[in-house]
């Protein structure tokens, strides 16, 4: 499987991801020029998680993002859809409990965790609401979630260079440093359909998630949304 369509069929997604596991971590690294490092900081200290707290990290693709909480102390259990970013993040981290699961079919029992978080990974759900219900049902009341993803820069100017970046240069670079450019195609696609910062305040709210707030990150590129699940009512069906 070389790309999936913007229907986002879960088969056709893993596929892609599988084709893409060997190189991601590099190619991520050189198509946003090192800012990758910059946004999992950011997203790290959002979820302020403590010791003795349980942190869910979905799209966790090799584990890159869920080194950072396990070299901290904290528990942390990597999910991802893509058996083969799976596969590479054992032979990685082979100390992390990697877990394949679906964002919509969580495998995971109802309040198992103290913080959810998800990384440029909520873009490639089939249905973002019930993938945004299940990371509720899994976490405690009270607790927290955060969703780093790329968005839409509010600045006019900023916003036209980054689109041409996004539509134009990236797949032209991912050419050079990845063996699938088709995949990454589909990832720009994707980013300039998915809602903007608004907009995916509100599809918080309405799966559940009160206290709901954003910031952005590299003037809007990036942004940091995040919600607490309400003391009492839990989970929705």
């Amino acid at each position: 499987m070389s790309r999936a369509s913007l229907d986002k069929d879960p088969r056709e997604v893993a596929g892609m991801f599988d084709g893409v596991a060997r190189n991601y971590d590099r190619t991520n690294d050189v198509l946003s020029f090192g800012m990758d490092r910059t946004w999992r900081r950011a997203t790290l200290k959002a979820v302020g998680a403590r010791a003795g707290e349980r942190v869910l990290d979905l799209a966790a693709g090799t584990g890159t993002s869920s080194e950072d909480y396990a070299d901290a102390g904290i528990e942390v259990v990597p999910c991802d859809f893509s058996f083969g970013m799976v596969q590479v993040g054992k032979r990685r981290r082979p100390d992390l409990a990697f877990v394949v699961g679906d964002a919509t079919r969580l495998p995971f029992a109802d309040e198992s965790f103290d913080a959810v978080t998800i990384s440029f990974g909520l873009r490639n759900v089939v249905d973002t609401e019930a993938g945004l219900r299940e990371m509720l049902r899994v976490t405690r009341p009270g607790g927290r979630i955060v969703v780093c993803e790329f968005s839409t820069p509010p600045q006019a100017a900023w916003r036209g260079l980054y689109g041409f970046y996004r539509d134009n240069l990236l797949p032209r670079v991912a050419s050079i440093v990845s063996s699938n450019t088709d995949a990454y195609s589909y990832l720009s696609e994707s980013i300039a359909h998915w809602p903007d910062q608004r907009d995916l305040a509100a599809l918080l709210a309405r799966a559940g998630w009160g206290s709901v707030r954003y910031r952005n990150l590299t003037g809007g590129i990036v942004a940091l949304h995040r919600g607490v699940r309400p003391a009492s009512g839990g989970a929705t069906d």
